[in-house]
């Protein structure tokens, strides 16, 4: 697949994601690179056999104090191939993937506990808009693409 098409999923991926995200993130960069070098791998201790899909690097809003500002924009980084390789190139699976990576990776970025990413990672895997958003915005709230759907 093509850099600039996994792009485009990136971009579907986006539109999948809960409101709450897409709409309070500001000065956070979404970076596509093949995959983790192996230093970051044995950084993030990265067992052999498991996969690092995405990784947040910055400063969670949560942890700015008053005096935080002109820095840098944080960031996100997917890692394609191994998105690829993980959902043996199948484009829902795909975009699925990176909606999840990128929930997780914008929990940590909002300062976000595991247990309160898991929650909201568990209903996007059920394919459930999250509710504030049914509220806000009724049927049309994001979910992800079903994973039964074939690809067009």
């Amino acid at each position: 697949m093509t850099r600039e098409y996994f792009r485009e999923l990136v971009e579907e991926a986006i539109d999948t994601i809960p409101l709450k995200f897409a709409r309070q993130v500001r000065n956070l960069a979404i970076v596509i690179e093949d995959e983790p070098s192996d230093e970051l791998l044995d950084e993030m201790e990265i067992e052999d056999g498991d996969s690092l899909l995405g990784l947040y690097q910055g400063t969670p809003l949560s942890e700015r104090g008053f005096g935080y500002g002109n820095a840098l924009p944080d960031r996100i980084t997917l890692f394609q191939f191994t998105i690829e390789d993980d959902c043996d190139d199948d484009e829902n699976q795909i975009i699925i993937a990176i909606g999840e990576t990128l929930i997780h990776e914008l929990g940590h970025y909002f300062g976000m506990t595991e247990e309160q990413i898991m929650d909201i990672e568990e209903r996007y895997w059920r394919g459930e808009p999250a509710p504030e958003d049914v509220e806000e915005v009724g049927q049309d709230a994001p979910a992800p693409p079903d994973p039964r759907e074939p690809e067009d």
